[in-house]
């Protein structure tokens, strides 16, 4: 049950950053092509694969700020759902209170009082991040053979 747990965290967590990576990469394609670091240099910088090179040339330290960010906030889901080493019996390493991917993190309050419906939207955002994750390969791999 334990790695359970842990695979259903995993697999939230990468169809979050999947989801974020899909839009991303759509966002700053043609028709469209807006990025809001690169807009006003008014240069085609081609595919969204090549636009971490110019990150680094616009913001010399934009890689070590977000760094810093999602360190803190794994750091910080580490807190509220991950046991101490010295607590954890075998491969149960999440705390027994703590639902996957639920952080406490909800500003706008969606997050739904009723477990059912709660069980209802996790789900969704389950299907919506393996398709995203397939999604943004996609795109990756499309990137890669023809250059667009």
């Amino acid at each position: 049950f334990g790695t359970m747990m842990k695979y259903r965290e995993a697999e939230l967590q990468h169809g979050r950053v999947a989801m974020l990576a899909a839009i991303g990469m759509l966002v700053t394609e043609e028709p469209v092509e807006f990025h809001p670091l690169f807009e006003s240099y008014n240069k085609d910088i081609g595919p969204a694969i090549r636009h971490l090179d110019e990150v680094r040339a616009v913001s010399p330290f934009f890689f070590e700020i977000l760094a810093v960010i999602i360190g803190s906030l794994e750091f910080n889901r580490a807190l509220k759902g991950w046991l101490p080493p010295d607590e954890a019996e075998g491969n149960n390493l999440l705390k027994d209170s703590y639902f996957p991917g639920d952080v406490g993190f909800d500003p706008l309050g969606l997050k739904p009082e009723d477990p059912e419906e709660f069980l209802e939207l996790h789900t969704k955002e389950l299907q919506n991040g393996r398709v995203a994750m397939l999604g943004a390969a996609g795109m990756i791999a499309q990137e890669l053979v023809n250059g667009k």
